[in-house]
């Protein structure tokens, strides 16, 4: 694995740990420390400082020793909360992803504006958290963040018109496309790391020779392009995250034509 903050080498598995066991940690449901001394610690603390640690350091930096280290106690003290790494991952995602409690973020209450507000607050996530991008996902343990969540998107999109799995789908794609996107972005910020040139120092030293095989009028089109093309003033995921949107909107438009349903419209 890549050392380092945000490293992007190495992939985690959500769901690795004990499933059952994890799903009473995150749901409050499972047997609580009973032997030994009154607990000087909390689920929650363990919690956060694993996530401190990840942020910090990079997720391969994060281990029952060095968790307890960030705790200032013993290795051996965090197993009477938790069982392992793999529990504690998924109590990690959990925890981040715990959905905002402020209405007004997802938007004036229509279905493009709450998909909107998710795929700007997701980019967010990742950016706060860049080890997300480390973990495989696919088989995510559904605890109260994911549920949460999930449940207040449904809530805002379900006037769409869309069957139940057209929605999900919806979630999906928006979800899908931001994590691309802070894939992109993370990954250019880890070649700066690795190599310590800037984005602009490492497109200077390619001018001189660009320059001179767009003069010989092999790529005429990559030639003809406006000087500002790849400049930095130009937002390519909200580009992208609106094209997506409107694409939604004419579905969603035909939709209601074919069906008769009014609640697809936006109004």
């Amino acid at each position: 694995m890549t050392s380092g903050k945000g490293g992007t080498s190495g992939t985690e598995t959500s769901g690795s740990g004990d499933i059952v066991r994890t799903l009473e940690l995150l749901w409050e449901t499972g047997r609580r420390p009973s032997r030994g001394p009154k607990p000087a610690l909390t689920l929650d603390q363990i919690v956060d400082a694993a996530v401190r640690v990840a942020d910090a350091e990079g997720l391969e930096s994060v281990s029952m020793r060095r968790v307890a280290a960030e705790l200032g106690t013993g290795t051996m003290s965090l197993y009477r909360y938790v069982p392992g790494k793999g529990e504690l991952l998924d109590l990690m995602l959990d925890r981040v992803q715990r959905p905002s409690e402020n209405p007004a973020d997802l938007g004036d209450g229509t279905w493009r504006a709450a998909l909107e507000a998710m795929g700007r607050a997701t980019l967010d996530l990742y950016r706060r958290h860049p080890w997300l991008l480390q973990v495989n996902q696919s088989r995510p343990i559904l605890g109260p963040s994911a549920l949460d969540g999930m449940e207040k998107v449904l809530a805002r999109i379900k006037p769409m018109g869309l069957s139940d799995p057209e929605l999900v789908s919806a979630i999906i794609m928006i979800d899908g496309y931001v994590v691309g996107a802070a894939r992109t972005q993370l990954y250019a910020q880890e070649a700066e790391r690795r190599t310590g040139l800037t984005d602009a120092e490492f497109w200077e030293a390619q001018t001189p020779m660009l320059e001179k095989v767009l003069a010989s009028g092999r790529y005429p089109l990559m030639a003809s392009l406006d000087e500002n093309t790849w400049g930095p003033d130009f937002d390519h995921f909200e580009f992208g995250l609106q094209r997506i949107l409107d694409g939604l909107e004419v579905f969603v438009a035909r939709r209601a034509e074919t069906t008769g349903d009014a609640d697809g419209d936006e109004s």
